[in-house]
C-alpha cells in the first residue's frame, strides 16, 4: 500500500505525518523545531513509540534528510519508493489555484508569483518544496491551498470598497485563509448532522494562535473574516486582526519606523502577545487571571468572535450550525461557554454538560435555537484525501 508524507513548514519549524493512503491512518508523525537555531529539536513519534534527537543548527536541507532517514531507519517504511507522493500546504493560492494540484515547473513558477499575497508564509513554504524535490527528485510532490476554500467566494463578500478596477488588475481581494480546516469541519459537521451539507447554513469557527471565522451556504464558502492576507479578522496569538489601516503611517511617523517594521509589528508583536503583554497562549494567563489586562486581552478575543458571529448569521439570514474547531476553540471550555453566553440573544444555548465533556458533536442545549458543535479539525486529513483525488 502507498504512503502519503504531508509537510507543513513555517519560519523556523517543519511538521510532517505519514499516512497509509488505503485507510487513511497516520503511521508516523514528528516536529524539527529551531531549524537554522541552537538547540534543533528532531521528534518521530509512530506507533507506540518516540525518538527524539538535538542537533544544533539544523538546517531545512538536512531536516528534510533527516526526515527520510529516520523513517527507514526506525523501521516505520522499508524503501522510499514506499511514499507514493508528497503533499504541501501552501497558504495563498490566490485566485490561480483553485484546488489541490500536482507541483510541475510549471506550477511552480506560478506559484513563486504569488509571495505577496502570504510573505511570511508562502517563500518558506517554496523553499521547503524545493528541497523535498531535490532530496525524493522521483517522487511526485502536491500542493493543498489554505486559501481554495474561499476563491468562490460571491464578489460582494470577496472585494473590498476600493477602486474596482484595482481589484480587476492588481486581484485586490478576500482569499482567506483556514480553508482546509474551514472545508473539513462543514464536511464533517453535514455527516454528524446526518443532512446534506448543501441543504445548511454554517458558521464555524478555527480558533487558535491563528483564528478565523467562516460561514458557509450551500455547501459553499460564503465569507470569511480572514482577507487579502492572513493578517486581518479576529484577535489571534500575535496578530492584530482587524485595525484601521491609517493606524499604519500613523505609527510609522510616531514611531519612526518604516512599513516593513510596522508590518512586522502588526503580524508578530501584537494579538494576544501585545495586548497582554504576557504570553500569545491563553493557557499561560492562569496565574494572572486577576491581572485587569489579562481579562481585557481575553475579552477583546471572544468580543471579536462575538461581532463576526452575529454579523455572518444576519448575513445568512439565520442557522442551522456553529462549529468550534482549533487549539482553543476544541479546548478551552470556558471560553465557548462565555462566547455561546453573549450569542444567547441569538436563541444559542450550550449544554454545561456536554461542553465540559468535549466529545466530537453536539454541545447544544435541546432548547437552543441553532445545533452547536464541537469538531477537532483535520487539516492533513482533509490534504490526503484532496491529494487522493489527484492520485485516482
Amino acid at each position: 500500500m502507498g504512503k502519503i508524507l504531508l509537510v507543513n513548514a513555517g519560519s523556523s519549524s517543519v511538521k510532517w505525518k505519514l499516512f497509509e493512503s488505503t485507510n487513511e491512518e497516520v503511521i508516523a508523525k514528528g516536529l524539527v523545531e529551531r531549524i537554522n537555531m541552537p538547540g534543533s529539536i528532531f521528534e518521530v513519534a509512530y506507533g507506540t513509540k518516540k525518538y527524539s534527537e538535538n542537533v544544533d543548527n539544523l538546517s531545512y536541507e538536512r531536516a528534510a534528510s533527516m526526515i527520510l532517514e529516520k523513517l527507514k531507519a526506525l523501521g516505520i517504511i522499508a524503501q522510499l519508493s514506499e511514499i507514493m507522493g508528497i503533499g504541501h500546504r501552501v497558504v495563498a493560492g490566490g485566485q490561480v489555484f483553485k484546488h489541490a494540484v500536482k507541483l510541475t515547473e510549471d506550477k511552480m513558477k506560478e506559484l513563486k508569483g504569488l509571495n505577496d499575497f502570504a510573505p511570511l508564509h508562502n517563500p518558506t513554504e517554496i523553499e521547503y518544496i524545493e528541497i523535498m524535490q531535490k532530496v525524493l527528485p522521483t517522487i511526485p510532490q502536491y500542493a493543498v491551498f489554505d486559501s481554495q476554500f474561499f476563491t468562490a467566494l460571491p464578489e460582494m463578500n470577496a472585494i473590498y470598497s476600493i477602486p474596482y478596477e484595482y481589484t480587476k488588475k492588481f486581484g485586490v481581494r478576500r482569499y482567506g485563509e483556514h480553508g482546509i480546516s474551514h472545508d473539513f469541519l462543514s464536511k464533517r459537521a453535514a455527516v454528524l448532522l446526518e443532512r446534506p451539507l448543501s441543504s445548511l447554513k454554517m458558521i464555524t469557527l478555527h480558533l487558535g494562535s491563528g483564528a478565523s471565522v467562516a460561514a458557509e451556504k450551500d455547501g459553499k464558502a460564503f465569507d470569511t473574516s480572514m482577507g487579502f492576507t492572513p493578517l486581518t479578522g479576529l484577535t489571534m496569538g500575535t496578530r492584530a486582526g482587524d485595525v484601521d489601516p491609517s493606524i499604519i503611517p500613523y505609527l510609522m511617523k510616531k514611531l519612526d519606523l518604516s512599513l516593513e517594521q510596522i508590518l512586522k509589528m502588526l503580524n508578530t508583536e501584537s494579538g494576544l502577545l501585545g495586548l497582554s503583554g504576557i504570553s500569545p497562549d491563553m493557557r499561560d494567563y492562569a496565574e494572572h487571571k486577576d491581572d485587569p489586562r489579562i481579562k481585557l486581552t481575553v475579552d477583546i478575543f471572544i468580543n471579536r468572535i462575538v461581532k463576526y458571529v452575529g454579523s455572518y448569521f444576519a448575513e445568512l439570514g439565520g442557522l442551522d450550525a456553529l462549529v468550534f474547531a482549533g487549539g482553543i476553540g476544541e479546548n478551552n471550555v470556558k471560553l465557548r461557554a462565555e462566547i455561546i453566553a453573549r450569542l444567547k440573544v441569538l436563541g444559542f444555548e450550550i449544554d454545561p454538560k456536554l461542553n465540559q465533556e468535549g466529545n466530537e458533536g453536539v454541545i447544544s442545549s435541546q432548547s437552543s435555537k441553532t445545533e452547536i458543535m464541537l469538531i477537532p479539525t483535520n487539516e492533513e486529513l482533509a490534504m490526503v484525501r484532496q491529494i487522493k483525488e489527484i492520485l485516482e
